[in-house]
């Protein structure tokens, strides 16, 4: 059994969904881990991770337009409200869906489907940087 563990950065611009099934693609192919799990997590309380479509942008902007429909922004009811406008909204988000994601390993790849991609998704309207944690564990 052996474990790995590496930290990227995702620079944000804004709102959306950023794709970075490639880096974590090309963490677990450098680990050598053939048959495990991999975890990633990201390090901040605004934005979450999803495994999502990765073929029809549609599918992104269909989902952004959910959550700002589901959770808006001018909730005079919220007492957070130092860091902005978007902060509250964007930590009720993040609540609504994950900070970290365990994907399997088989034959040396993460396991995804066709048209799956795994996601930052981004929750503030400023550009920010986000750093997400990735940790395998498994044999060789």
């Amino acid at each position: 059994m052996q474990q790995h563990l590496d930290t990227i950065t995702i620079s944000t611009r804004g709102q959306g969904l950023y794709e970075f099934t490639r880096l974590l693609e090309q963490f677990v192919v450098r680990s050598r881990v053939r048959t495990g799990l991999i975890t990633a997590h990201v390090r901040q309380t605004s934005c979450s991770l999803v495994i999502q479509e990765n073929a029809d942008p549609d599918v992104q902007t269909d989902l952004l337009a959910f959550f700002r429909r589901l959770v808006p922004e001018g909730m005079e009811w919220l007492v957070h409200t130092t860091e902005g406008p978007d902060d509250m909204p964007a930590h009720i988000k993040a609540a609504l869906a994950q900070t970290s994601i365990g994907i399997p390993v088989t034959d040396g790849q993460p396991v995804f489907g066709t048209w799956q991609g795994i996601y930052l998704f981004e929750h503030r309207y400023r550009p920010h940087r986000r750093e997400i944690v990735m940790h395998i564990i498994g044999d060789a």
